[in-house]
């Protein structure tokens, strides 16, 4: 297995790159995000990556972090989820933002994703929603408690939130900036007020 690639970048397209290591150019296929990270062609690289053996090829998926990985392997572990489609869903959404997505069972936001329908976003949903690194919802609601009464008053304003038109991720955000403090009515008017204000 290979598990990552140090190196130069020689060549960048829309969903690929080619990396020089120990002078052997690896082609390696990569998500939007990570391929906006990367550094200009001629510059030093390194890729976490995952190697798909196929009985007619030999793909390799690059990865700009450790948390893009671990939710590329959950996604491609999902029925009828290929890495190909799996590396449009992580193009398609942060990891943060899907792992959110998931964990509030937010099908329309993952729907949205080009290529990716109604039933393969509620098959997401159901088989990695109980599977979601905390340190990826983490990254998104950083204040919000893991359990305990503040928790499920913090996840209740979520889901009202999302009632009213706001996305999972943007729910989330602005519970987890207002605070555990209060009821879940004071969390909800609190939540709202800093949506107003971002806007």
């Amino acid at each position: 297995m290979i598990a990552s690639i140090q190196g130069v970048l020689l060549e960048q397209g829309k969903e690929s790159v080619v990396i020089e290591a120990q002078g052997v150019g690896f082609e390696i296929l990569v998500s939007n995000r990570t391929l906006a990270k990367l550094p200009e062609t001629g510059g030093k690289v390194r890729l976490l990556t995952h190697l798909v053996v196929r009985e007619d090829s030999l793909t390799l998926f690059g990865f700009e972090n450790a948390e893009e990985k671990a939710m590329f392997l959950k996604l491609i572990a999902v029925s009828g989820v290929g890495p190909k489609v799996a590396l449009n869903v992580l193009s398609g959404m942060s990891t943060s933002d899907l792992a959110i997505a998931l964990v509030s069972e937010d099908a329309r936001a993952i729907a949205r994703i080009p290529g990716i329908g109604k039933k393969t976003a509620e098959r997401l949903i159901l088989e990695l929603k109980e599977k979601v690194d905390s340190r990826a919802l983490s990254q998104a609601a950083p204040q919000l408690p893991e359990q305990g009464a503040a928790a499920s008053a913090m996840q209740e304003a979520v889901r009202a939130l999302m009632a009213l038109g706001y996305s999972s991720a943007e729910a989330s955000r602005a519970v987890g900036a207002a605070g555990s403090a209060g009821s879940v009515e004071e969390i909800i008017v609190a939540a709202l007020r800093g949506l107003d204000t971002g806007r």
